[in-house]
């Protein structure tokens, strides 16, 4: 599923890149193409319906919103039932949050600076920054490519893009490009968790938990952690971001709703993982004069209904 929305996001975000002539994207624009990019990872992403949870996520990203930098864009946030550990913004504002990573996170400031960080992106403009680069520099297939990295969170299956899309960027300039992208993302999550008083240290201490599920897991580099990699450098230059904020280590850490949201996401997801695997055993043990039985007592139901 991660790797068709992917593509499927991707083709509409080439479409509308290609409509507005690769310049400097306008507000609206940036607007434009985060619905059309919303339109398709709707039809791709299974969503939590679970109203507690939801509105959870809900206030708890307005919280961050009201207190970051002022932004064109009106922020909103999905919750996605996926196990990923990882968090997308798109341009425009719309941000989806994989149960994945609301599990992970240890305290409520881990959870404040992954969203805090995404915003960042959103803030800072990243994509129209991009297509001003690639105007100027007449790259265009870079642009494709970081704007694609960008938005589905780096996701390895661009890195096979080339035979479709051109000669591909090198991954020394893309590597380059986004380095400074994040360490402004990191910053401006610096500030805006200490304004909305979280202590800003769970972004460090952040990464150390993804380490450790990178370490213990088994299953592969969290998905976060291989598009935001976690170098030395750059928990330096997070402490040192954090440093211009004394005191704030004595801001919250703790959320006490989110272990009782963590709880019961273990529960909703286990209850839906139980309906599929129930319904793929019943579709197994279901024979032709079965599925006949089944399809006239429908039609009979409906006789029924109309009578």
């Amino acid at each position: 599923m991660t790797r068709r929305i992917a593509l499927r996001g991707f083709a509409v975000l080439a479409l509308a890149l290609a409509l507005c002539g690769c310049g400097t994207l306008s507000v609206e624009e940036e607007k434009e193409l985060g619905a059309r990019t919303q339109q398709e990872l709707r039809k791709q992403m299974t969503f939590v319906r679970d109203p507690v949870s939801v509105n959870y996520l809900r206030q708890f990203g307005a919280a961050l919103a009201s207190s970051a930098r002022p932004s064109p864009f009106e922020f909103r946030f999905y919750l996605v039932e996926d196990e990923e550990i990882n968090a997308q913004a798109i341009p425009g504002g719309a941000m989806y949050v994989n149960t994945g990573l609301v599990l992970a996170v240890k305290n409520g400031a881990e959870l404040a600076a992954v969203l805090s960080h995404e915003m960042g992106h959103v803030t800072a403009r990243h994509v129209a920054k991009i297509a001003n680069t690639a105007r100027n520099t007449g790259f265009i297939t870079q642009f494709f490519g970081l704007a694609a990295y960008f938005l589905t969170g780096g996701n390895p299956i661009f890195g096979n893009l080339g035979s479709l899309a051109g000669a591909v960027a090198d991954q020394a300039v893309i590597t380059s490009f986004t380095r400074d992208d994040e360490r402004e993302a990191d910053a401006l999550a610096v500030e805006t968790m200490v304004n909305a008083g979280w202590n800003p240290n769970g972004m460090v201490t952040m990464f150390e938990t993804l380490h450790e599920l990178e370490r213990s897991g088994g299953g592969g580099m969290p998905r976060f952690l291989a598009s935001h990699p976690a170098t030395e450098e750059r928990i330096q230059n997070t402490k040192n971001a954090i440093a211009k904020y004394p005191g704030s280590e004595k801001l919250r850490n703790d959320d006490p709703k989110l272990p009782i949201i963590q709880e019961r996401l273990k529960l909703i997801i286990g209850t839906d993982r139980e309906k599929s695997d129930e319904s793929t055993d019943e579709d197994r043990n279901r024979g032709p004069d079965k599925d006949d039985k089944d399809k006239g007592d429908d039609d009979k139901g409906k006789q029924d209904d109309a009578k």
